[in-house]
């Protein structure tokens, strides 16, 4: 059932194959939105006290920490949590590209969580110790980059891995046995 402009589903009936997706300029997109919302959310979980960590947390180890209380170093943390999630998707398409489903986001996301609050956030300053954290960060970020890394990691295996849609939407122009309904 095509619509009147031509298109169904945002997807030409044109009989024309629609062009395939651009991974590397389709992984950026996504990962500049991944830091966009999640970042967004990781703010207001800063602003309602769910974790003692930061906005700005990428910018400690550049920033001295008694400037980073203002809007504009909050915002500054946003902007570094989007470059972070651009580079990261960059890795994901990289490293884990060829696989399909939500699982292997959600590991991307607890490898990136570990990497920032277990091994260099700590090394560089960035993020005071596990121990020194308390529970209520741990879980509240733990949970954020699993969410970050399931947005990163499945939004860019369903597009590259989305063969259905590809196929013609007029088979029986190509010669289907099926009849056209």
């Amino acid at each position: 059932m095509a619509a009147d402009n031509g298109q169904e589903n945002g997807r030409v009936v044109s009989g024309r194959i629609p062009e395939r997706t651009q991974p590397v300029l389709y992984s950026l997109k996504i990962g500049f939105f991944a830091g966009l919302i999640w970042g967004l959310v990781r703010w207001l979980a800063t602003a309602l006290n769910f974790t003692n960590v930061s906005q700005a947390f990428l910018l400690d180890p550049f920033v001295p920490r008694k400037i980073m209380v203002g809007f504009y170093w909050q915002l500054s943390g946003l902007g570094m949590f989007i470059l972070m999630s651009l580079i990261a998707a960059l890795v994901y398409l990289g490293i884990l590209g060829r696989l399909s489903g939500p699982w292997p986001g959600l590991l991307f996301g607890a490898v990136w969580w570990a990497m920032a609050y277990a091994w260099l956030g700590p090394l560089t300053g960035a993020v005071p110790p596990l121990k020194e954290i308390g529970w209520s960060s741990i879980a509240t970020d733990f949970c954020l980059f699993l969410m970050w890394g399931l947005f990163i990691g499945f939004s860019i295996a369903f597009e590259l891995h989305d063969e259905a849609g590809r196929e013609p939407l007029n088979k029986s122009a190509k010669g289907s046995p099926q009849p056209n309904s």
